[in-house]
């Protein structure tokens, strides 16, 4: 299975945590292309070497018209208006806003529907904090087009790197007090605050604001579980480092690999049956499966005085096991069962549903060890076939 640790000892921002997921890329010129080239009119950003208590990774440095936090985005939304109106949209951008201007952007669906989720967070949080309903919440420092490009490159980054689980350290938010648009807030500020409920964090001795909003609502939107390390085969690691210097590195690192699903210990049940009509066979695993067996099924033999029969199998739970061999001794002629001790290795199993024209089609996705497979749900196929006349390979066909 393919996990994203990050550790978040020093915080984490949105420029931090784009710097470390970029260097776990293959291709990172590619990365910087696709930014460069999203519809924001004269940004620029730059991947580079930085150094931090000693250690090399890479700093995001996000320019609009070359210059750093400066918001164009007014200008980008009504590039009619006076430049006198950009001081006011500066420190004032409104959820419509940033939903239009993501949805405007060259991305896949998943990226602009991440990035919009991560905003509508941090709208929530500023909503609650504030008093006020989200359609009335401005996002100051967050609705900069620099903080914006840091979601989406964040966003981005996912996309591309598809971990299937990702997990975080416990996050260090610093301590002391913090200068925003409103004053002179505690550290964490509220919003963060709000957006961390539920995270485990913890203050120390570093003054200063670690953990960013924009930072705290792209962990709580991606990070599958937070504590500690998974045991891993770590194939890469990536330093994604902040602006300022403090006496521990300000970094996010992001560490890349392999972790294998837990095995899991299951029992086989089996019988021979000679004097089972087909009838009860298949009665008996039919309550074999309701009563949760994980698998029936029936092999033929050879018995005895050359008599042909059937290997009954039921795999099922070991908690299942005595369950599992009464209904086989009510539900059979068998005078034995036999019993097996397994060790059984699965793949993660999810499950999505496509939208098309003909209807809503389940999909069941099997991943891990290096591989995924997709597989339509074969009941969803059929009830749409039978009411449209189509096969279920054109059925497929609209899936993919």
């Amino acid at each position: 299975m393919r996990v994203l640790y990050l550790d978040c000892s020093m915080g984490a921002a949105g420029d931090m945590l784009m710097a470390a997921l970029y260097e776990l890329l293959d291709d990172k010129p590619a990365f910087l292309d696709t930014m460069r080239a999203l519809a924001l009119p004269g940004i620029e950003i730059f991947a580079e070497p930085a150094v931090k208590c000693g250690i090399t990774g890479t700093h995001m440095r996000v320019l609009v018209r070359g210059e750093e936090e400066l918001d164009a985005l007014h200008e980008h939304l009504h590039a009619h208006e006076h430049a006198h109106m950009h001081e006011h949209v500066r420190h004032h951008t409104g959820l419509h806003e940033i939903e239009h201007l993501l949805s405007h952007l060259d991305l896949p669906q998943a990226v602009r529907d991440d990035a919009l989720a991560v905003y509508r967070l941090i709208a929530d949080a500023e909503s609650k904090v504030h008093g006020a309903p989200i359609d009335q919440i401005h996002f100051h420092e967050v609705g900069t087009l620099d903080a914006l490009a840091d979601v989406v490159g964040v966003c981005l980054l996912m996309h591309l790197l598809s971990p299937e689980k990702i997990f975080c350290s416990n996050v260090h938010v610093g301590c002391g007090q913090v200068r925003c648009a409103h004053g002179v807030l505690p550290v964490p500020a509220p919003a963060t605050a709000l957006l961390l409920e539920g995270v485990p964090i913890y203050g120390g001795a570093i003054a200063g604001e670690l953990c960013t909003p924009t930072g705290a609502a792209l962990l709580r939107h991606f990070v599958t579980e937070f504590g500690a390390m998974p045991a891993m085969r770590l194939s890469r690691t990536g330093y994604g480092m902040g602006t300022k210097d403090f006496p521990a590195a300000n970094c996010v690192r992001a560490m890349l690999g392999e972790t294998e699903a837990p095995t899991q210990e299951i029992l086989e049940l089996s019988c021979n049956l000679d004097d089972c009509t087909g009838e009860s066979l298949g009665f008996a695993m039919e309550r074999l499966f309701d009563a949760g067996a994980l698998d029936v099924y029936t092999t033929a033999v050879g018995m005895k005085k050359n008599r042909p029969g059937v290997l009954l199998t039921c795999m099922c739970r070991p908690e299942d096991r005595e369950k599992m061999v009464e209904l086989l001794f009510r539900h059979t002629t068998t005078l034995g069962v036999r019993e097996a001790n397994f060790r059984r290795y699965t793949l993660s199993r999810e499950s999505r549903t496509v939208q098309t024209p003909d209807g809503d089609i389940r999909v069941k996705i099997s991943s891990g060890y290096g591989m995924r497979r997709e597989k339509a749900e074969f009941e969803d196929l059929a009830e749409i076939a039978r009411k449209t006349g189509k096969s279920l390979s054109e059925l497929q066909k609209d899936i993919l």
